[in-house]
């Protein structure tokens, strides 16, 4: 791959840019302290996972807040947890509170400097701005499942943005965490890839919020951070 060759960068957002697993793990505090609950975070990560990806799937037409809403109303049956319209739908709006990652607004104003930044993302439009306010950056283009009508890992969803882009598969590397969303379902659409490997699964962390797949994906080039990531780019430029 050769990254000087690249005229643009699209990003993932949640999981790369916004630290989407405190977050979710912020907005289970409710319910889990309603219900005394000693359920551990990484239980309720993987089972989040498990949960929005399959809703996603089945219904690709909620917007993302109804997601995030069912979701948390089937975690809380999942464990024979007491919930309500009130708590399941907080959690469906709680997106505006899940923070960046500390490097994430810096490094992307680095970037915007030899790059176009593209977002594509699996919320709606009105949950992407408010996450934008803590990134701090004018990116060139912004596709949510709410443009699209589907979610990720649908290939839809890339062919939908590189029709959308005006530049090519070859002038383009696809930044992101997820395997399972972004990292397979982008190299199948032909994109160079970078691995934003926050959670360190190439040596042997854990998958956190991330849905499982049996066989990993090879992406092109592998970061444990977006600094590390950014630093590289940049000196290649």
């Amino acid at each position: 791959m050769n990254i000087e060759a690249k005229t643009t960068l699209t990003f993932d957002c949640y999981g790369t840019l916004i630290d989407w697993e405190s977050g979710i793990w912020d907005g289970f505090q409710q319910l889990l302290q309603m219900n005394n609950s000693t359920l551990m975070r990484k239980t309720c990560l993987e089972a989040f996972a498990e949960i929005e990806s399959t809703v996603q799937a089945q219904q690709p037409d909620r917007l993302y807040p109804e997601i995030l809403q069912l979701t948390h109303e089937l975690f809380a049956n999942r464990f024979a947890l007491k919930t309500s319209p009130g708590l399941d739908k907080r959690f469906g709006n709680f997106v505006p509170f899940w923070p960046a990652f500390p490097d994430s607004a810096e490094m992307l104003r680095r970037l915007k400097v030899h790059f176009k930044l593209v977002v594509l993302s699996n919320v709606d439009r009105t949950s992407f701005a408010a996450s934008n306010e803590r990134l701090g950056v004018d990116f060139d283009a912004i596709f949510t499942a709410e443009d699209i009508g589907s979610y990720k890992p649908n290939p839809t969803n890339f062919s939908y943005m590189m029709q959308n882009l005006d530049c090519e598969v070859t002038d383009t590397l696809h930044v992101a965490q997820s395997l399972f969303h972004d990292i397979k379902p982008a190299t199948d659409a032909g994109l160079n890839t970078v691995w934003i490997d926050r959670q360190d699964l190439a040596n042997g962390g854990s998958w956190g919020a991330t849905a499982k797949i049996d066989k990993r994906p090879q992406a092109d080039i592998r970061f444990s951070s977006l600094q590390e990531f950014t630093e590289f780019a940049c000196k290649a430029k």
